[in-house]
């Protein structure tokens, strides 16, 4: 890639500022639960995509790492929502093993980075989310406090995504047949805009509607002008509110998790943006 189309990435990756919250430390890793609640007939009308007929997942609002999600992708010319693993793993990789540590591809270094270089060119896709979670370390509390972050409006974001396919190689399958193709994704964060950097310095990068086409669009392999479609997400799509710990593990997936609970009165809380401020203890729920 030519310098210019370097400068261009970097460019595109510059966030808000990160600034510290009152009374809380970050946690290293980002985007690593997300929610997925919308049915994939809103997501199809949300997208204006087609629905793969072999999609058959449920309401899942704690998504995991390798979990299979939704995704946008350009199939002749057109919009199709499909369902894909959780975790890119490239063509060359020895076994699935590896998209457990590929679930976030950063902006930085996404356009030049081997394992994502080629997607970045050829094989692009939206992952939709309804909302995605995040840990900070609160004064007072022996535990990490997860914060359930989405739109205002409750639409889903379209985050930026990669995707590959991969089989393993070696014997051939049943009946001298090549095993079949397993598809992965990942998501692309970058930095933070001022109001989420309350929580984490990096964020996904959600798309703008106008950009949607381009970003599918797998006959654009301009590294520049892909970047270019990359812009921080708008901190008025952001708000955020504490949520109970029960996330914290996998297994559980009801609605009941992006509930608000109530915050501690005599506690300091980042400031959400949203019409109900932490303490109020409003439930949200879809």
């Amino acid at each position: 890639m030519g310098r210019s189309a370097l400068t261009v990435v970097k460019l595109a990756a510059r966030g808000g500022r990160f600034e510290p919250a009152l009374a809380t430390a970050r946690v290293r890793w980002v985007c690593g639960r997300f929610v997925s609640s919308s049915s994939p007939d809103e997501l199809a009308r949300y997208f204006s995509a087609a629905v793969d007929p072999s999609v058959e997942l449920g309401p899942n609002y704690n998504v995991a790492p390798t979990s299979d999600v939704f995704v946008v992708v350009c199939q002749n010319h057109e919009r199709l929502l499909q369902a894909f693993r959780w975790g890119l793993v490239p063509s060359w990789a020895e076994d699935l093993r590896v998209g457990a540590r590929m679930i976030n591809a950063r902006l930085e270094t996404v356009a030049t980075r081997n394992a994502y270089r080629q997607a970045f060119q050829r094989r692009r896709c939206i992952v939709p989310a309804d909302g995605f979670y995040e840990w900070t370390t609160v004064a007072g509390q022996a535990r990490k406090q997860p914060w359930y972050i989405h739109r205002p409006d409750d639409e889903p974001y379209g985050f930026a995504g990669l995707w590959e396919r991969w089989r393993p190689s070696g014997p051939t399958g049943p009946a001298g047949m090549a095993p079949a193709w397993t598809y992965t994704c990942t998501v692309i964060t970058a930095a933070a805009n001022p109001r989420m950097a309350q929580l984490h310095e990096r964020m996904p990068v959600a798309l703008a509607p106008q950009a949607w086409d381009a970003w599918l669009n797998p006959d654009l392999h301009d590294v520049a002008v892909v970047a270019s479609l990359l812009r921080p997400t708008p901190a008025e799509l952001v708000t955020f509110h504490p949520v109970s710990v029960e996330v914290n593990t996998a297994v559980n997936r009801g609605p009941q998790l992006i509930e608000e609970i109530s915050w501690p009165p005599d506690a300091a809380a980042p400031d959400s943006g949203g019409t109900n401020p932490p303490g109020t203890g409003v439930a949200r729920s879809r």
